[in-house]
């Protein structure tokens, strides 16, 4: 199974009302409707984590580390999300 890279806080899209902060960074991932009912695989394009998510009906269910960032600043951080 592949890793889902998922967008967050896009300038004209339409806001999600699934939000995960990232458990590598605390950056806020932005989970699109199409992850209404999903289990899998995302990657924070902040910092390159990868979480484990399980969503049901557009909640949150559960969310797990799978493996860890580099630990970065807070500019490192900012840097990569807008870059």
């Amino acid at each position: 199974m592949g890793v889902l890279a998922v967008a967050w806080d896009s300038a004209g899209k339409e806001e999600s009302k699934m939000k995960i902060n990232c458990l590598g960074c605390g950056y806020k991932v932005d989970l699109a409707g199409g992850y209404d009912d999903y289990t899998g695989p995302i990657k924070c394009f902040a910092c390159g984590a990868i979480m484990e998510i399980a969503t049901q009906g557009g909640n949150i269910r559960a969310v797990e580390s799978v493996t860890e960032a580099p630990r970065l600043s807070v500019e490192e951080v900012f840097e990569r999300s807008v870059g």
